[in-house]
């Protein structure tokens, strides 16, 4: 069956990549393993050196690879190629720093001569998603390849271009052989991948259905994993907060990548005194954001990837509002002859528990607007969910809201009067139904290796 790939601005086809066959993913999975036999004992050096290299072709191709990306999931192409440029400066990240985050260490207390090595653990399949369909693989495989693993990518179907895309800037950086191998398979496939004895370990990035599935194989089959899964952001606004301010940021994190992330802004939740101040600048900042051609400077989000998630999208918010939702802004489908997945930028209000707005993940454009008594009430509300990705405060007085974040928030991160976003110096991941492990920083290069114990007498 092919893997389809298509322009979500216009629904024209770029291609049909055939998928591997059984031999050739054979093929891709032993040349990862094979490079992983001598990849382990380089040296932290010349693993740099490596990710250095990796890092200029990136930024040597990033309109090339950008436009890519706007091609097949819709991105503008602004935000594609500030894409490649974080992915880039991820691998100067690790490069610069693996060797002193996987230094050998005695821990307090122990003995004398006892140490803790961390050394890699072999091929870890990468199982990515369209949204971030470079960033999200290089910071995984980033910190991965510098504990000294290998990667066997297998992409999204709609971004099988990116893949094979990927693979060409590692063999352009004259990297090793093998270092990064794709596997262009659908996802039924993937329970053979995850047994094989060669994989050590999984790491997906996707919807939390996904990953209960991986979880079971992965566990089955006794492989390490880490879980990177759906969310649905709660941004808390306080009486005192900066109003002007938190609809800005609010706005931005929602309509970032037309809403396709697991960490943009999904429930904003406001105490009564501004509810109504709050609601009229959040709607009145949605509205005037473009929608449009992706590839068009003066666009701020372009569609979503697919024209079916598109229709659910809709679906949740018709939903939503046939349970008592206030539509304030948007909410509507195109014309049937338009072309592309365009969904609007949409504002509800009055969102209660019981409708899609308050329960799910809406992957898409759409701001829920959630009534609180008081910041007590407002907190409640806003773990009165299955996820705990991200999470933003807004508040003037910083040194309660830093306190509000650190105690009362269940959630992986937590960002006052700021958007929640990922940086590679620090852990990335969730609680709940958000996921297990951590991503980037000191924290997400040690989730791929074997910390060993070595004790002399």
């Amino acid at each position: 069956m092919p893997l389809v790939s298509k322009n979500p601005a216009t629904g024209r086809l770029i291609a049909r990549h055939r998928e591997h066959t059984a031999a050739q993913t054979r093929e891709a999975l032993a040349s990862a393993h094979d490079a992983f036999l001598n990849w382990r004992h380089t040296s932290f050096s010349d693993r740099a050196r490596h990710l250095t290299a990796i890092a200029a072709t990136l930024r040597k191709q990033q309109n090339t690879l950008a436009r890519l990306i706007t091609a097949e999931m819709g991105k503008p192409l602004a935000d594609a190629r500030a894409e490649i440029e974080k992915c880039a400066t991820c691998c100067e990240f690790y490069a610069q720093h693996a060797a002193r985050f996987l230094k050998p260490v005695r821990p307090p207390g122990a003995p004398k001569y006892a140490r803790v090595h961390f050394e890699p653990l072999g091929v870890i399949l990468a199982i990515m998603p369209w949204n971030y369909p470079f960033w999200q693989l290089f910071r995984a495989a980033a910190p991965a390849l510098m504990a000294g693993n290998t990667i066997l990518l297998k992409h999204a179907s709609n971004t099988s271009g990116c893949a094979l895309a990927i693979e060409r800037v590692f063999r352009a950086a004259r990297a090793p052989a093998g270092l990064l191998r794709s596997a262009l398979v659908s996802s039924k496939r993937i329970p053979d991948l995850i047994a094989d004895e060669r994989v050590r370990g999984v790491t997906l990035t996707g919807s939390t259905a996904a990953g209960r599935k991986v979880a079971a194989l992965a566990g089955a089959a006794l492989k390490t994993c880490v879980l990177e899964l759906g969310g649905s952001d709660p941004y808390v606004i306080l009486a005192d907060a900066d109003l002007d301010l938190a609809a800005e940021i609010c706005a931005k994190a929602r309509l970032g990548n037309a809403g396709q992330s697991c960490i943009a802004a999904k429930r904003f939740i406001v105490v009564e005194s501004v509810l109504a101040a709050f609601t009229e600048k959040l709607t009145a900042r949605m509205a005037a954001r473009r929608m449009g051609n992706p590839t068009a400077k003066s666009t701020d989000f372009g569609p979503l990837a697919r024209a079916d998630l598109r229709d659910e999208l809709h679906a949740q918010v018709q939903k939503s509002i046939r349970a008592g939702a206030r539509l304030l802004l948007g909410g509507h489908l195109p014309p049937k002859n338009s072309a592309g997945a365009f969904y609007p930028a949409t504002v509800l209000a009055d969102v209660r528990p019981g409708m899609p707005a308050y329960d799910e993940e809406l992957f898409g454009p759409v701001a829920a607007i959630i009534s609180a008594k008081d910041e007590t009430d407002a907190l409640r509300i806003a773990n009165d969910t299955a996820y705990g990705l991200g999470a933003a405060l807004f508040s003037r007085n910083r040194r309660r809201a830093l306190e509000l974040a650190g105690e009362h928030i269940d959630a992986g991160m937590v960002f006052v009067n700021a958007q929640v976003r990922s940086d590679s110096s620090l852990p990335f991941g969730g609680i709940k139904a958000s996921g297990l492990g951590r991503e980037l920083g000191s924290f997400g290069i040690t989730e791929f290796v074997n910390t060993k114990t070595l004790w002399l007498e």
